[in-house]
């Protein structure tokens, strides 16, 4: 299953990625970095000297070369993301402010694979996944839209994305590994831990480590990959850290581009009716 560009699963929404921004925060995130280590120089220097001067110029020239990225990441929008309502029961999608959305009980799903042949490329499989949505109140103007990007997948795994999207809407918001409702969060919750996150990579790193010692015997089992991880991974755990949150900041302040009509019905306690009945 094709779980990446799943942004939120929630009780009551689940929303899909689109445009490509996972990448947004990594400048702040690197000029962040750069501020720590500014940040160190000049308390070094405070600490040798006993004069501030060092300090306050090492913050006088990167804290300006990190505002401007974040500031400039976090006040453009992000795309708004592809919104499965389960309490409503439909989706909604944002194409260039205005609102589109299909009813999920009637909802026109589509999948194809096809191959790119090159010679330099050889051959690579693809497949999309396409869903059919109207324009509110002019029903007559559709769109088809894809469902993350198709590069590189194969049939069954857009199908298999396909059924942890039927299995939220029809028996969620949890479900187990065979698709059936479950109280329990856990099997989501390890899917989604499938995603890849920076912040995550000393940990991960760790555990490897600690499952390669036990295979080892007491032997040795330390490779110089693993020291070389084990001292890179926390110097760049503030730039990944920094990069996660500036994307979460960005996301919060997207959220206020939706219409009312689609924010409301998002609430636990918002109307239920759906946008088709209101047109």
């Amino acid at each position: 299953m094709e779980l990446f560009i799943i942004d939120e699963h929630t009780e009551n929404y689940l929303s899909l990625q689109v445009g490509g921004e996972s990448n947004r925060g990594s400048l702040s995130g690197l000029a962040g970095w750069v501020l720590i280590g500014g940040l160190g120089v000049g308390v070094y220097s405070l600490l040798q000297t006993a004069e501030p001067t060092g300090l306050y110029i090492m913050l006088g020239i990167c804290l300006p070369m990190f505002l401007a990225p974040f500031l400039w990441e976090t006040l453009r929008p992000l795309p708004l993301p592809i919104l499965f309502n389960r309490r409503t029961r439909e989706v909604y999608f944002d194409h260039d402010g205005e609102l589109f959305h299909t009813p999920w009980d009637s909802i026109t799903a589509v999948a194809n694979e096809f191959q790119l042949i090159g010679p330099q490329i050889g051959s690579i499989r693809n497949a999309s996944l396409e869903i059919r949505v109207s324009k509110f109140e002019e029903p007559e103007t559709a769109l088809m839209i894809s469902l993350g990007a198709p590069f590189g997948k194969s049939l069954a795994l857009q199908k298999g994305f396909w059924e942890y999207l039927r299995s939220y809407m029809n028996n969620g918001p949890y479900f187990d590994e065979h698709g059936n409702h479950s109280e329990s969060d856990v099997f989501i919750k390890s899917q989604l831990a499938v995603r890849f996150k920076m912040s995550d990579s000393f940990k991960n790193t760790l555990a490897q480590i600690k499952q390669a010692k036990k295979e080892a015997g007491g032997r040795n089992y330390l490779s110089g990959s693993d020291v070389a991880m084990l001292i890179l991974e926390p110097m760049f755990y503030p730039w990944a850290r920094i990069q996660e949150r500036t994307y979460n900041i960005a996301k919060r302040r997207s959220r206020n581009r939706w219409p009312s009509l689609v924010t409301e019905r998002l609430k636990a306690n918002g109307p239920t009716t759906r946008l088709v009945d209101l047109e």
